[in-house]
């Protein structure tokens, strides 16, 4: 259980929750691990199994403080709360802050999303020697610093996006050489969306399908609407916000599929072709995937903006929590996610 940015988690699926007078407590095979007075408390986000007592549904209900559950998996389940004027009104600010402030949050998403890629490709570097003189990397490493200036003197978010659309082209155009364990059983030459074409493309839109997915459910947890966004247009059936916010975390997708390969975690035989061309994880591929990612979201890291450590599968949380904040008004600036 941890309480972070006044929002408490709870972390272990056998887990209980239940209410004792003004406080919350959290209860382990019938023993009690944590106790907290409601008024430390705005926001609970359950991963567990077993749920809460009715009696503090009710309690939460009155004190307006939203209960949700989330699957260990990281799946919106549903979400616990009373009267919901309060989400009308911050869906309001949301509107008009995105209005007022697009094009700084734009801005700022964007820089921080060439700045870790920036760190990615030097950590792979690090590691690797031979690759530090490579010049195809060291122009790489020098669009996406260009990147982060020239996304500041843009004057429309359009503009913004073609800038991003230069500096991935780029950025990718390198990707395989990140790629270092030679005996892998295949190469990635572009990055191929719609659908994916090989496997390195494959297990990209996966895992960024996962992390997009538990951004929605993140940002659901605060009240936050995820389809209404400030860079990615609104399209129907898409969530917006979600897709802004993914942007700096991307980098974390990227060192893990770089990771799966590096290390062989996953095959050639981990894949299948359809016949339109398409290639996806198939069943075994998939469970190995979702093991790694769910491994690596219990790791700990520090956050750079709150500079305390949290589990890895926080970080879509935490950076919502920061979002709402800044939409309230209780922070002036949101601070986008850099990898450090």
């Amino acid at each position: 259980m941890r309480k972070l940015l006044n929002t408490v988690y709870i972390l272990q699926e056998q887990a209980y929750l239940t209410l004792d007078g003004e406080n919350l407590v959290c209860k382990i095979d019938g023993e009690t691990k944590l106790r907290i007075p409601f008024e430390n408390v705005e926001n609970i986000v359950c991963f567990n199994y077993l749920g809460c007592s009715p009696a503090l549904m009710g309690k939460c209900v009155s004190k307006t403080i939203p209960i949700n559950f989330i699957s260990p998996q990281g799946k919106f389940l549903a979400k616990v709360c009373g009267e919901t004027k309060g989400n009308v009104f911050l869906r309001v600010q949301q509107i008009d802050k995105f209005r007022a402030e697009g094009l700084l949050l734009t801005q700022n998403t964007m820089a921080a999303k060439f700045s870790n890629c920036r760190q990615l490709i030097r950590r792979t570097l690090h590691d690797n020697a031979e690759l530090r003189e490579d010049e195809d990397i060291q122009k790489v490493l020098e669009v996406l610093k260009e990147g982060v200036d020239k996304v500041y003197e843009a004057e429309s978010i359009e503009e913004i996006v073609g800038i991003e659309g230069f500096c991935a082209k780029n950025y990718f155009s390198i990707f395989n050489k990140l790629i270092t364990n030679k005996k892998v059983d295949f190469e990635f030459q572009l990055r191929i969306k719609h659908p994916p074409l090989d496997p390195v493309n494959a297990l990209l839109s996966f895992v960024y399908t996962l992390a997009t997915n538990e951004v929605a459910a993140a940002l659901e947890t605060v009240g936050l609407d995820s389809y209404i966004g400030y860079c990615h247009t609104l399209r129907s059936g898409r969530s917006s916000l979600a897709c802004d916010l993914v942007e700096e975390i991307r980098c974390i997708v990227e060192r893990f599929v770089i990771t799966l390969l590096n290390l062989k975690i996953v095959g050639e035989k981990d894949f299948e072709q359809k016949i339109s061309g398409a290639v996806w994880l198939n069943e075994e591929g998939r469970k190995k995937v979702l093991s790694k990612w769910q491994e690596k979201k219990r790791s700990t890291m520090t956050h750079p903006y709150l500079k305390q450590k949290i589990p890895r599968g926080l970080l879509p949380y935490v950076q919502s929590n920061l979002l709402a904040k800044y939409v309230r008004g209780e922070i002036s600036t949101y601070p986008s996610f850099l990898l450090k």
